[in-house]
């Protein structure tokens, strides 16, 4: 199924180089975007386009053909998951290391203050 511009979770948006992102803003389009998971059970129709007339500026950017050769979707899906759990394995350290360094940015300085006598 193509990617479904009227679902309410579907976004598009055009860089200044000309190049158009489209997908899905809750990630459930692993094909994107080029293609929506059959029967997603998070569409949501779209209803803030109802009984609107879009201009001539409005037009959307035709999607660009899927590459040819593509990789088959059980592997797209077992690369990203792979992905996944390098991501999980490191981000708990990255986390706490960031934690430490803000510790570390607000903890009171207490140097000597010259024009204050013991």
């Amino acid at each position: 199924m193509a990617m479904r511009e009227e679902c309410k979770h579907y976004q598009s948006r055009t860089y200044a180089s000309g190049e158009v992102a489209r997908f899905c803003s809750l990630g459930n389009a692993p094909d994107q975007p080029w293609a929506c998971p059959e029967g997603c059970v998070t569409f949501e129709p779209r209803l803030a386009d109802a009984g609107w007339v879009h201009g001539s500026l409005a037009r959307r950017p035709q999607v660009e053909p899927e590459p040819a050769g593509s990789i088959p979707l059980e592997e797209r899906r077992d690369i990203l998951n792979a992905a996944d759990e390098i991501i999980e394995a490191v981000a708990p350290d990255l986390i706490e290391e960031r934690r430490r360094e803000l510790d570390r940015q607000h903890e009171p300085r207490r140097g000597w203050k010259f024009w204050k006598r013991p």
